[in-house]
């Protein structure tokens, strides 16, 4: 064999295959069959958390750039990362099926030993819930939720908490969108109202949306006006009015060709907000399963800590809320000719006579 590298060396499993001590075998009892599974799977857990970080990291780097160019490969970039994130995700759920493979007496064979290791104490998980953007006053049970962390893991949480997310990145790359500026690419647009207000395109999309609304729904001509009026801004939202016009038009409009990785990368952020549920839902389903509603090993009140991350923890849900205020597309307003001819493709045809 020649000296060159060697897969084992290379992926230096001797470390990784001899990581898996077994506390039910410390005792010199009969090791619990159950338990070399559940550290593999939660080890498994850990690396694809790594590695989601990895991608996250990346996503940060180029969006906190002065000016993320939108005609370069950089916008691809962060689609294709964030896509891969997403696949991972999903595999992260359906690792679900495999611990749910021990059953409620073999998880007891082993489960006492385990106290209070927890994973609740996965510190890179709750790094990744920063770094998307979970707010700490967002958090369920934020008063304890690293109080169980050694301090080199809380400092890594809360640096993540203090750095710009990728919520707050994309929030401000919404707001720098263009397409708005009346002088530029308004004048020749026909108002089909005069009943609002402010820019004619929003003023028209206003009256258009509130004329569609049933009668069990004319709260939703408030909510409008909160979401997307200045005047009305909320500084508890995490997108602003003028970011959540911005993302509520890339949706309406995505057929355009300048709109299509715009709308990839809210549609991104979206699935893994949504990727993020499933696994928690799973998460909380198998605990149910499994220990019922007795407490968690690291002290948590078990599923029911679970269940409230699970309806708190949603990082884009003003995203996803936009879609509440959608309109039929068959009743959009016609955009300008100068707009339209900056969201399609740029290029002169040569007419032979």
């Amino acid at each position: 064999m020649n000296n060159g590298l060697y897969y084992s060396d290379y992926l230096q499993l001797d470390k990784i295959l001899d990581a898996q001590a077994l506390e039910s075998h410390k005792s010199g009892s009969i090791a619990a069959h159950d338990e070399m599974m559940f550290i593999v799977i939660h080890q498994a857990y850990e690396l694809w958390f790594k590695q989601i970080l990895v991608e996250i990291d990346s996503v940060l780097e180029i969006m906190r750039k002065p000016a993320l160019n939108d005609n370069s490969t950089e916008l691809q970039t962060i689609v294709h990362r964030l896509n891969r994130v997403i696949v991972i995700l999903k595999l992260l759920v359906q690792q679900v099926d495999i611990v749910e493979t021990m059953s409620p007496m073999d998880f007891l064979d082993f489960r006492d030993q385990l106290v209070p290791a927890s994973g609740f104490q996965s510190w890179q998980f709750k790094t990744l819930e920063a770094k998307l953007g979970l707010r700490y006053e967002c958090r369920h049970g934020k008063e304890y939720y690293i109080a169980q962390l050694r301090q080199q893991h809380i400092d890594v949480i809360k640096k993540a908490e203090e750095e710009k997310s990728i919520a707050n990145l994309v929030n401000t790359w919404l707001e720098r969108m263009p397409f708005f500026d009346v002088d530029t690419y308004w004048k020749d647009y026909v108002r089909l109202s005069e009943k609002y207000e402010g820019h004619p395109f929003w003023a028209d999309y206003e009256h258009i949306y509130s004329s569609n609304l049933a009668e069990s729904e004319q709260n939703n001509r408030e909510s409008f006006r909160a979401v997307f009026s200045d005047a009305h801004a909320n500084s508890v939202r995490l997108f602003s009015s003028k970011a959540s016009r911005a993302a509520l038009f890339v949706m309406l409009y995505r057929g355009y060709p300048m709109l299509e990785l715009p709308f990839q990368l809210l549609q991104a952020l979206l699935e893994i907000d949504n990727q993020l549920g499933s696994w928690r839902y799973r998460h909380l389903n198998m605990v149910r399963k499994t220990i019922g509603s007795r407490m968690g090993t690291g002290g948590s009140n078990g599923a029911g800590y679970l269940k409230g991350a699970m309806d708190k923890h949603y990082i884009f849900s003003e995203l996803s809320g936009l879609t509440s205020f959608l309109i039929n597309r068959q009743k959009l307003p016609l955009l300008p000719v100068s707009l339209v001819q900056k969201l399609g493709y740029n290029f002169c045809v040569n007419v032979v006579e």
